[in-house]
């Protein structure tokens, strides 16, 4: 984007922020109404104090007696439209910021959510948890607030700004041509001082994400950054990118709000011309003080809609750079989800023909992959770091598509099932546990919400944790989550399992299920896999050989290649990688 483009008010970004506003357009319409109703109550106001001002002029020369019941009637009017004037404006405030900002944000947010929902799993890895907090936060709270300065900044301000100048041209053109000649090139200084600010406003939201992202780092990672005592170190990066974000709001805010002080320079200018002229035109053409009088209060009018729209165009800048980064997640291309469904039930059958995938084009990872697994089998998955045993397991949830080959359940290929019918063939317990803040029950049924209080009991006596459950303060109806302290890392682990239990899905999958756990706590868990088993494929990924010496099949994989595969007993005779693995574990 040129420089140029960069610095006006209505292109690309500015023109979409008026475009969002149409679901909506009826109360916006609704504002614009009142705005114009406002507009004729401020023109009417010095009409009428330029009647009241004649009348009393007029009286001073004859001296007539009833100046009382004279200007009584004026006086009414004139505070009845006072009175509509304010009333117009506080349902104005009233409507356009409890009303149109608030269904905005809220819309656009829950379009963010659908958005980050359809989003491939590749955007969230690779994104700060907090940026996308950031966006979704603050930067859509700015954003509503465009709907504040659009309708009622700009579009009152340059209606208003109009119709005083035509009543300043019927009223008398020659006390007219100094407003309305110095009007252009204060809107013009306006809305060029207003684009200087917008690198810095993009700049100050773009440190405000990282801010964001360092602080739910620093808070997730807290017992971490204690043990360590990097406390000073997170402490001075936060100072440090906190300065910075100062710097650009204030340079931001600078260049936005030195226009007022400019527009006011030229509108003070054009207030003394009018003075000048009418003044040596009542001298000299005998033209009448009321007249005079009225120009002067529209003159001043006119520099109120005229920092309306200086305020408006420097605050534009300012959303627009929020705009930006929220219009950036709404453009992000979708991963395409064809419509299959499951129409079967599912035996388990899972197939892997000639697949290739790499997360990065320049480091391929796994090449030609071939794996054939029949139904009801346990399958561990075994290899050094990086080997691609987990990727199997993204590639089979299809958080991750491969580039090319086949994977099949049943003989069908998975490419042409919905992601969410995929899934839902899967149960998945990973070696970092998740909870959510709820009730113990709730998150035992996190995968299964319908289920019944004896269901889920049943599932948690299956995976061993029914016994520390009922010895929580209210048993199964304790609130806990990710940070609680009531129950411990492998406790955690267990109610994952109990939850994967309770899903009761044809395909389970066992990330280092049990890496958090106790050797007592992991017979019990093998136990509750042996009960979960029964005809269901499962695929086991371990680093602790120990925990799938009974696999019915065991894949090695070395650079994302299937380098041998067997039970556990003709592994260790072939003597080949496996032995190695085994060998540098248990040191035979």
């Amino acid at each position: 984007m040129s420089k140029k483009e960069k610095t006006r008010i209505f292109d690309e970004t500015g023109k979409r922020l008026v475009k969002e506003i149409r679901p909506l357009r009826g109360w916006v319409l609704l504002s614009a109404l009142i705005c114009l109703i406002l507009i004729g109550c401020s023109v009417a106001i010095p009409e009428l104090l330029g009647d009241l001002v004649n009348q009393l002029y007029a009286w001073t020369q004859e001296k007539t007696p009833g100046l009382a019941k004279s200007l009584l009637p004026g006086i009414g009017i004139l505070a009845g439209v006072y009175a509509l004037e304010a009333g117009l404006t506080y349902g104005k405030y009233y409507l356009l910021q409890s009303i149109v900002s608030r269904y905005y944000c809220a819309g656009m947010r829950i379009r963010l959510s659908e958005k980050l929902r359809r989003l491939p799993v590749l955007y969230m890895d690779k994104t700060p948890a907090g940026d996308v907090i950031d966006r979704m936060m603050d930067d859509v709270s700015d954003m509503s607030a465009s709907i504040f300065g659009i309708v009622d900044i700009l579009l009152s301000g340059f209606l208003k700004m109009t119709v005083i100048a035509a009543i300043l041209l019927i009223t008398d053109w020659r006390l007219a041509i100094p407003v309305v000649l110095l009007s252009p090139l204060s809107v013009l200084l306006s809305a060029k001082m207003a684009g200087l600010g917008e690198s810095h406003w993009d700049n100050h939201y773009e440190l405000g994400g990282k801010l964001t992202s360092l602080a739910e780092e620093a808070f997730t990672n807290y017992p971490t950054t204690k043990a360590f005592n990097r406390e000073k170190e997170l402490r001075e990066r936060y100072d440090e990118l906190s300065e910075r974000h100062q710097k650009s709001g204030i340079f931001g805010n600078f260049l936005s709000s030195i226009v007022q002080p400019v527009i006011a320079f030229v509108d003070a200018a054009a207030y003394i011309a009018v003075a000048v002229v009418g003044g040596w035109l009542i001298i000299r053409h005998g033209l009448p003080i009321g007249t005079v009088v009225t120009v002067i209060l529209f003159a001043r009018q006119f520099a109120g809609p005229l920092e309306q729209v200086a305020y408006g165009l420097g605050y534009i800048q300012h959303i627009k750079s929020a705009a930006k980064r929220v219009f950036t997640l709404l453009d992000l291309p979708e991963e395409e989800d064809p419509a299959g469904r499951v129409e079967a039930p599912t035996r388990g059958r899972v197939e892997l023909r000639h697949v290739d995938f790499s997360y990065d084009p320049e480091k391929p990872l796994i090449r030609d992959l071939n794996m054939d697994v029949k139904p009801g089998r346990k399958v561990a998955i075994v290899g050094p770091t990086g080997a691609g045993k987990t990727t199997i397991v993204n590639l089979l949830m299809r958080f991750y598509d491969i580039q090319s080959g086949q994977i099949l359940i049943d003989g069908r290929d998975t490419a042409e099932l919905s992601r969410a019918e995929n899934r839902k063939l899967f149960a998945m317990v990973l070696q970092d546990t998740w909870l959510f803040k709820g009730t113990v029950a709730e998150n035992v049924a996190y995968g299964r919400p319908g289920a019944t209080r004896e269901e889920i009991e049943k599932a948690c006596d299956f995976a061993y944790c029914d016994h520390f459950i009922r010895r929580l303060p209210q048993g199964y109806d304790t609130v806990i989550s990710e940070d609680s302290t009531a129950v411990s890392s492998g406790q955690k682990q267990l109610l994952t399992i109990a939850r994967a239990l309770l899903a009761d899905r044809p395909l389970l999958i066992l990330d280092e299920a049990t890496s958090n756990v106790d050797t007592r706590t992991e017979l019990l868990i093998q136990k509750a896999m042996d009960r979960l088993m029964g005809s269901r494929t499962c695929f086991v990924i371990a680093h602790r050989l120990s925990t799938i010496v009974d696999a019915d099949l065991i894949l090695v994989l070395r650079d994302g290649q299937i380098v041998e595969q067997g039970t556990h007993k003709s592994l260790l005779e072939e003597k080949g990688f496996y032995y190695e693995l085994f060998k540098s574990q248990y040191a035979i």
